[in-house]
């Protein structure tokens, strides 16, 4: 039996981490990585540096995860924004055999920016995030991916959703 690999993206805010963690418990054998996890500093710097250290740091967990035999499904997300980080995270990975599902989160501006606010009341996030992440939304509409739209969906029916796919 071959891997599956599950890309998820989309806009800060719309669910990738929970709709993961469920996904990964969902599904056998899988592995879970979160593409800020990678990244996770104080300050948080971005500059050429240390965007090449992360893509580094992600391509070499994902492929870890995937030339390791205790592993079937092989979870990732990240905002994954731009179809050139998609591009080149795909141009990195041994997905022989493999596989590769692509998807982009997406949800309505409303259901958005409730979420956020959930998490800026929760102190989880600040409140300049919600018009960051707002400004996004259309981003994914471009992308080579396949779109759930999860605006009316819990994190466990999207993660039902794309357990299908």
């Amino acid at each position: 039996m071959g891997k599956n690999l599950y890309i998820i993206g989309g806009t800060m805010g719309a669910g990738k981490t929970t709709v993961c963690q469920v996904l990964k418990r969902k599904l056998e054998r899988s592995v879970f990585l979160d593409g800020d996890w990678c990244w996770d500093s104080s300050p948080f710097v971005v500059n050429d540096e240390t965007k090449a250290m992360v893509m580094d740091n992600i391509c070499y967990l994902l492929n870890s995860f995937l030339s390791c035999s205790s592993y079937s499904n092989v979870i990732f997300c990240w905002v994954l924004h731009q179809q050139e980080i998609i591009d080149e995270l795909l141009s990195r990975l041994h997905t022989d055999g493999c596989s590769v599902k692509v998807i982009s989160l997406i949800c309505s501006e409303q259901a958005l920016r409730t979420r956020l606010l959930k998490d800026v009341s929760s102190g989880i996030r600040s409140p300049d995030i919600i018009d960051r992440s707002v400004l996004r939304i259309p981003l994914y509409e471009k992308l080579n991916t396949l779109k759930v739209d999860i605006s009316e969906y819990t994190p466990e029916q999207a993660a039902e959703r794309i357990a299908r796919l």
